[in-house]
């Protein structure tokens, strides 16, 4: 599939609002990418696909992580995460994603994980900060994402472990590694 049957697919599993926070995703990625000396084809594709699977409904979300085998002690935690795992797996066997560092930026697009690359770094950040979000704190990751992706990480990935906690909700193992990991790299380039 090329790039346009890929968006005109994507769009028909989401709803209007998911596919303009899409394509915000997709803006912010091509930017992110441009400005950190990243690829900005492979970023733009990862983030039209990221949110493939998340309008599904959740009892077929966990289906398919079932039937494909997938991460399953994903379904112990919060049902937000399962999507990625879903979108990874779907791009390659709907889409024919075959570069894996595109796979990973959409499967690592929510949760975090240690050792993100580049490319799955810029997505994170592209998916937390678009233009069309509107949380508390916003306009703070926007501004560090403009001079670092790794404190705008932090900040995010902090903000979320935070919101969790309060929230009483369990805390997704691999989200508290990546902040760990992200705080131990720039803790090393003080």
């Amino acid at each position: 599939m090329n790039k346009e049957q890929i968006l005109a697919h994507v769009q028909s599993q989401m709803t209007e609002k998911r596919f303009t926070h899409t394509l915000g995703v997709m803006e912010t990625a091509r930017k992110l990418a441009n400005q950190y000396g990243s690829n900005a084809d492979s970023a733009e594709l990862a983030a039209m696909i990221h949110d493939v699977a998340k309008c599904w409904p959740v009892k077929d979300q966990a289906a398919y992580i079932l039937e494909h085998k997938l991460d399953a002690s994903l379904l112990n935690y919060e049902k937000e995460l399962w999507h990625a795992e879903v979108g990874a797996h779907y791009a390659r066997e709907q889409y024919g994603i075959t570069d894996q560092n595109i796979c990973d930026a959409i499967r690592y697009h929510t949760s975090g994980r240690p050792d993100m690359s580049l490319l799955e770094k810029i997505v994170w950040v592209a998916d937390y900060i678009e233009p069309n979000r509107a949380f508390e704190g916003v306009k703070k990751a926007r501004k560090l994402a403009e001079i670092s992706l790794e404190e705008t990480m932090l900040y995010g990935l902090n903000s979320t472990i935070m919101f969790l906690l309060e929230k009483n909700k369990m805390v997704y193992p691999t989200t508290m590694y990546a902040r760990n990991d992200i705080l131990m790299q720039l803790t090393q380039e003080d």
